[in-house]
């Protein structure tokens, strides 16, 4: 189990994406400032697509340009076309997260061209990728399409002999939909580890099933140590049915640190970010610690 996990917030992202209540630019970056004030490091601050399909996400470009620069210099935006890709370089993140859907008719309707075109487009991102910018691609629907059912690992398998050797600088496993449970984590993770074992993995996973903490500690037991989360545990694909949020940041907080294992994040901050993010979207966000607090205060855990 490793000492430390890294958090990459995605409440700027993949929390307000899906919400009816559209925030502003100012709240988007004050989210971000509050996530930094708790501890937080890197940050999805949002996705370079069409504002007519994703109106949440409009003005990505004006936010990262208002960011402070040490918040600009973690600042990863998600693209899903060539587009895209140029917007986020001319805004300055200083990361790009491509998205390849393992499932072709989930990927026609996220993105609009099937799997093997999206594996085609990141290759001629790879070749264009600017000196200096971290890139990552995810593969999303790893484990379970709304519309084609069970993604298998040798449907994933594919794909990665398909990527080649146009490796980014991480690699991503999402549970868009919230199947997976930890065998199938286990699975999968060995799969992009035998292909690509000196690359980083991170999990990005929902809680729709109930499953996603303990998919985080199979992700740990086989030596993954980055997640993704959003404050709250708020967030949803727009494109995929029944989607619901991610897992919280502070309940993942809150088992990485009774177990021993490092954030270097302030939960009680962290919680406070979260009542913040709940108050401007008006809803009751589903994270549990969000409700119950720490118990008791980390500090006075007996190790």
């Amino acid at each position: 189990m490793p000492e430390f996990a890294e958090i990459v917030e995605v409440s700027a992202r993949d929390g307000i994406q899906n919400e009816p209540k559209i925030l502003g630019l100012t709240q988007r970056v004050r989210l971000i400032e509050r996530a930094r004030e708790a501890g937080l490091c890197r940050f999805e601050v949002g996705s370079f697509v069409s504002a007519t399909k994703v109106p949440q996400m409009a003005g990505t470009d004006q936010l990262v340009r208002d960011l402070p620069a040490e918040l600009r210099a973690d600042a990863i935006g998600l693209v899903l076309s060539k587009v895209g890709f140029e917007r986020a370089c001319a805004a300055g993140c200083s990361e790009v997260n491509f998205v390849i859907v393992l499932s072709d008719t989930f990927s026609l309707r996220n993105q609009g061209r099937d799997t093997a075109a999206c594996v085609a487009l990141w290759r001629e991102i790879y070749s264009a990728m600017p000196a200096g910018m971290r890139s990552c691609v995810t593969f999303a629907a790893a484990f379970g399409c709304p519309f084609e059912g069970e993604v298998t690992r040798a449907r994933l398998e594919a794909v990665l002999s398909e990527i080649g050797d146009a490796l980014p600088d991480e690699l991503s496993l999402a549970d868009t939909i919230g199947v997976a449970v930890p065998r199938d984590i286990r699975d999968r993770i060995k799969a992009v580890q035998a292909f690509a074992p000196d690359k980083p993995l991170r999990l990005h996973l929902h809680n729709t099933r109930n499953t996603g903490y303990a998919n985080v500690f199979a992700g740990l037991e086989q030596g993954v140590s980055i997640f993704e989360a959003s404050l709250g545990g708020v967030g949803g694909c727009p494109f995929a049915p029944r989607a619901t949020g991610n897992i919280a940041t502070e309940d993942l907080i809150y088992m990485l640190e009774r177990s021993g294992i490092s954030t270097g994040v302030d939960l009680d901050r962290a919680i406070k970010a979260a009542e913040w993010l709940e108050g401007a979207l008006n809803i009751q966000a589903p994270g549990l610690v969000l409700r119950a607090g720490g118990f008791p205060a980390l500090e006075r855990v007996a190790t």
